[in-house]
């Protein structure tokens, strides 16, 4: 399961807030099958996001450097590489 979530330890430079967000958001998209949020499911789904994005932050903190850096750039970072069209 999650199997496109990307790698964010061993990033460089390190995973930045919106990166490590976007990552809980996926998962919690995935687990919960709630792909559009509703007035029933939007705070629920926004309390997991907090818990998983702040679990997710202290898991990166306090695990070792990586030997090698993942093997894909995450979606976000992709993105910023791409120049906007005119």
């Amino acid at each position: 399961m999650c199997r496109n979530i990307t790698t964010l330890r061993g990033l460089e430079p390190a995973a930045t807030p919106e990166e490590i967000e976007a990552g809980a958001r996926q998962y919690v998209r995935k687990v919960s099958g709630v792909q559009k949020t509703s007035a029933a499911t939007e705070a629920a789904v926004e309390r997991a996001v907090a818990e998983i994005t702040a679990a997710t932050t202290r898991l990166l903190t306090d695990l070792p450097p990586r030997k090698q850096p993942p093997t894909t750039e995450p979606p976000l970072r992709r993105l910023a590489r791409v120049e906007p069209q005119e």
